[in-house]
C-alpha cells in the first residue's frame, strides 16, 4: 500500500520510495528527514478541518509535514 492509504497511528516500515516522481531537491530533503527504504513511520494525522493534506507522519520521535503527493510515491508495509 502507498503511505497515504495507512490508517492514523499504526505502524509501517517503507519498503520502497519511486524517487523518480519527486523533484530531485525534494527527494534530499525527504533522505535528510530519515524518510527512505526500512524507515519505520505511522500516521499521526491528515490535514487540517476535514482535508487529507499535508499529513503528519511520524518518523522515530520526529514529526513532520508530508504532502500527499509525496505520500503516493512512498510504498509501505504494516509491521
Amino acid at each position: 500500500m502507498t503511505l497515504d492509504q495507512l490508517p492514523p497511528r499504526r505502524r509501517a516500515t517503507i519498503v520502497k520510495i519511486d524517487w523518480a516522481v519527486l523533484a530531485p531537491e525534494e527527494a534530499k530533503r525527504l533522505r535528510a528527514l530519515g524518510i527512505d527504504e526500512g524507515a519505520h513511520v505511522a500516521i499521526a494525522h491528515r490535514g487540517m478541518f476535514g482535508g487529507r493534506d499535508p499529513i503528519a507522519l511520524l518518523v522515530g520521535r520526529m514529526t513532520l509535514a508530508l504532502r500527499r503527493s509525496h505520500a503516493l510515491a512512498i510504498q509501505v508495509q504494516e509491521a
